[in-house]
């Protein structure tokens, strides 16, 4: 009965200090951003924006907002409405909710439909990076958002972004509920 219990002891300390260990490799969300700090100001130096402010926000997500509204700016749970077109730092656009974009740059797709997309701010509908965006932008407003990795996707590639991206979002903040 005694060795009993002490294997259970055993088997209970060391089930209750894994968390102590990492398994595999972790992603170094620190090291990223500090990363993609620099290669946003390189990007900002090269690629200079039209804008009547600059938002650095604690997340690393940079806005440029290029027309300010004096409306309400959303909070936790608000229902956004915009429309976007997103960017490669390069300038490879991948996605966008303008049909014209779409056919300009050869991404139109017969079967999308082209209209604003909406979310809920804070949620896990969109990269975290949108929500950085959108919460300091006032409903109507104009802006660029420029997404570290970290708040996009990360190591993963997503279809024509590759792992590690940092993102540009033009976007027209169109209404909320």
């Amino acid at each position: 009965m005694l060795k009993r219990s002490f294997i259970w002891a055993v088997v209970a300390v060391f089930a209750f200090s894994c968390d102590q260990f990492e398994f595999g490799e972790q992603y170094d969300e620190m090291g990223n951003l500090t990363r993609d700090r620099e290669r946003i100001e390189n990007y900002l130096a090269t690629n200079p924006y039209e804008y009547v402010e600059k938002i650095e926000d604690e997340s690393g997500t940079v806005i440029l907002i290029q027309e300010e509204s004096t409306l309400n700016k959303p909070s936790t749970g608000s229902v956004i409405y915009t429309n976007y077109t997103g960017r490669l730092l390069d300038g490879t656009i991948f996605e966008t909710t303008l049909e014209n974009v779409a056919r300009e740059h050869g991404l139109f797709d017969e079967e999308k439909v082209y209209e604003p997309d909406f979310f809920v701010l804070n949620s896990n509908q969109r990269i975290a990076g949108f929500s950085y965006g959108f919460r300091n932008l006032r409903s109507g407003s104009k802006a660029v958002l420029i997404i570290p990795s970290p708040h996009a996707y990360r190591d993963r590639d997503q279809g024509p972004i590759p792992a590690n991206s940092v993102l540009v979002f033009e976007v027209d903040f169109l209404g909320m509920d």
